[in-house]
Parts: C-alpha cells; sequence; structure tokens
C-alpha cells in the first residue's frame, strides 16, 4: 500500500491513526498549494480532487478518511482504534459522525468560505455570507460536546482512544490557527485537548500550516 498524503487535516488524521497502530507504508506528498490534487493523475485516484488517497498493491484506489480506516483497522485489527467488538465500533462510528458533521464540516466551511475564501472560489462552489453562521454552528456543537465530557470520560468513547478523538484534535488544532480557537468555557474539551496532546503519535505529527482546508 501507499499513501497519497499530503498539507491539511485530513492527511494528518490518517497519519496518526497509520502511526497508533504501527503501520508502516510508503507515503507520497501531493502538492495542495500548487494544485497537484487537482490535474489529471490525481483526479485518476481519486475523482473528487481530495486528499488523502490509498493505493493498493492491484493498483485500485480508496479515499475518504472513515474508509481508509476502516480498512486498516480490519487489515490490522490491534491495536484497536475503531473497536473490538461490535458495540464499540458501533460506538466510535457513532462519535466520529457526530464530530465530523457537527463540528468539522462547519468549521472547515466556515474558513474556506471566508479567510479561505480566495484560495477555494477557483476549487468549489463557496457561499461567502454562510461563513458566520457556519462558525457559529461549530462552536455551538463543540459547546454541546463539552457538556457530553463533564461526566468525567477520558475520550470520546469513555477510556477508548479511538478514530473520534484523533478526528476531533486534527480539526480543533487546525481550526486554533484560523481563528476559530476552543472557547476557554469549554474547559472539559480544554482538558481533553490537553490530554490527547500528550500523545506521541499527535507530538511526532505537529500541526500543519493554515494553507488548505478539508480535503482541498
Amino acid at each position: 500500500m501507499k499513501l497519497y498524503d499530503s498539507i491539511g487535516p485530513n492527511p494528518r488524521i490518517v497519519r496518526i491513526f497509520i502511526a497508533e497502530k504501527g503501520i508502516e507504508m510508503p507515503k507520497q506528498t501531493v502538492d495542495l498549494r500548487g494544485g497537484e490534487n487537482r490535474q489529471a493523475d490525481h483526479l485518476k485516484r481519486n475523482p473528487h480532487g481530495q486528499m488523502p488517497t490509498l493505493e493498493f498493491d492491484d493498483g485500485s484506489y480508496l479515499s475518504e478518511i472513515t474508509a481508509i480506516c476502516e480498512y486498516l483497522e480490519e487489515i490490522k485489527p490491534a491495536p484497536a482504534m475503531i473497536g473490538s467488538t461490535p458495540k464499540e465500533r458501533a460506538e466510535c462510528r457513532m462519535w466520529t459522525r457526530r464530530v465530523d458533521l457537527n463540528i468539522c464540516e462547519p468549521l472547515a466551511n466556515g474558513y474556506r468560505f471566508g479567510e479561505a475564501l480566495r484560495f477555494f472560489e477557483k476549487r468549489i462552489p463557496v457561499v461567502p455570507e454562510a461563513s458566520v453562521g457556519l462558525k457559529m454552528i461549530a462552536a455551538n456543537r463543540l459547546a454541546w460536546l463539552d457538556g457530553q465530557m463533564a461526566d468525567g470520560r477520558e475520550y470520546l468513547c469513555g477510556k477508548r482512544f479511538t478514530l473520534a478523538d484523533i478526528l476531533l484534535f486534527c480539526w480543533l488544532d487546525f481550526g486554533a490557527l484560523v481563528g476559530q480557537t476552543v472557547d476557554p468555557a469549554n474547559t472539559h474539551i480544554k482538558a481533553w485537548f490537553e490530554r490527547v496532546a500528550q500523545r506521541p503519535s499527535i507530538k511526532a505529527d505537529p500541526v500543519n500550516p493554515p494553507s488548505v482546508a478539508k480535503r482541498a
């Protein structure tokens, strides 16, 4: 296998997932700033022109971070980063969905349609007037999540560190670089963030500069 890698939160999520599972694979960097991800060679790998993409030994490709991580979990179940039982896997998928849909997506599009508008307007449909509202939605849902963490849970799935935590951490870390910082009132999220930041996989893969947003 080979990972087509780049700057941005989503490739970072997969790299950290791979590191947590102890998987070794070659990586090829795709130049998002230069638009390489929208050129013919990469569009053959991923017709959406997004990052990251996984190449299999037979020359076929897989994209979307959750699909890539699910596949890697299946071929290397331990350590479990999604779950070892049907219930654990369902719990992780529930939190991954909640985080992605309610926090990461509006955070990303709030940035794309706002500060990064000039970069993205030539690449995707943009709605500049939606930027402020999207950022508000992400902040509101993060405050809701802070309340869910008030029961003393260590990670989103209790004591288990999972893909859901990696997803949320990478996007909040990116958000802090582009003006969407965590409200200090979200004390449980702040404590969770500081706890996750100490993991060796996170320390070995620091946040990328704010050059692109989600799956640019």
